[in-house]
């Protein structure tokens, strides 16, 4: 019990640079609070007393700003961010080494009791603040949602979610990618963004240097015609750096932009 309240400790003076000492950390992170409160809340929800789980929920809820369903399963090493007004509904699942950032809600679409209404988070996942994600989907392991993203579908893991509705941008180095390095090797990203990770702009800049790749083979083409005009008597007229195939990557554009 002692090693997980350490770890739950260590997890804040890793993340937050903020964070200055221990006894900081333990009087002045309703986050943690939060996680701490969690558990005998969870413990009571899962042994039927149900209404003691959602009363103590309900103080934890009135004394740090977060609402967490005490049937809400919660891994280690998660982190409840600045986290005021976030909301954790009951059939959420958060992996270990999660991120949660203010604002953010684990939410549901359907109103049938007992099926799995909201999110399952997997391993070291962020979710910027103010982001909804609705539905009982899962969300990689390594994946990122970024500020205000509605997401309404499943994320691969190592990819990231942005806009609304969120639209994907998969992990560079393939699946899960992102996530096979140790733990103290990766790279945090706060607040889950990065340069990179607006799918418009890239579609955007991806148009910019196709039209930039055709005036090049425009100007080859007319290169050509000028050679043809010479050479039509030695039948050379081939020129050897303009393209002879479609370079046009419709499918990746529309990935990028959403269907």
């Amino acid at each position: 019990m002692f090693a997980r309240l350490r770890s739950d400790i260590q997890c804040i003076l890793d993340r937050d640079p903020a964070a200055r000492s221990t006894w900081e950390v333990i009087t002045c992170y309703p986050g943690l609070h939060a996680v701490w409160l969690h558990r005998p809340a969870h413990w009571c929800w899962g042994h039927g007393f149900k209404w003691l789980g959602r009363f103590i929920s309900h103080l934890a809820r009135w004394f740090t700003g977060i609402e967490i369903h005490p049937g809400a399963k919660i891994g280690e090493r998660v982190f409840f961010d600045h986290a005021m007004g976030v909301v954790v509904g009951e059939t959420a699942e958060i992996g270990d080494g999660c991120t949660i950032y203010q604002g953010v809600t684990l939410g549901g679409t359907s109103l049938y009791k007992g099926a799995k209404r909201h999110p399952t988070l997997g391993r070291d996942v962020v979710v910027s603040a103010g982001a909804k994600v609705l539905g009982g989907f899962a969300v990689g392991d390594g994946a990122k949602i970024g500020s205000n993203a509605v997401v309404i579908k499943p994320v691969p893991a190592g990819a990231t979610a942005v806009g609304i509705p969120a639209r994907i941008i998969p992990s560079k180095e393939g699946q899960s990618a992102d996530v096979t390095e140790p733990q103290q090797a990766r790279k945090f990203t706060a607040y889950g963004i990065t340069q990179e990770d607006d799918p418009l702009s890239q579609a955007m800049r991806g148009l910019i240097d196709n039209a930039s790749s055709q005036e090049h083979q425009i100007a080859l083409l007319w290169q050509a015609i000028e050679k043809l005009s010479n050479c039509v008597k030695t039948g050379d007229c081939v020129p050897d750096d303009a393209a002879l195939k479609e370079q046009f990557e419709a499918g990746k554009f529309n990935d990028l932009v959403g269907k």
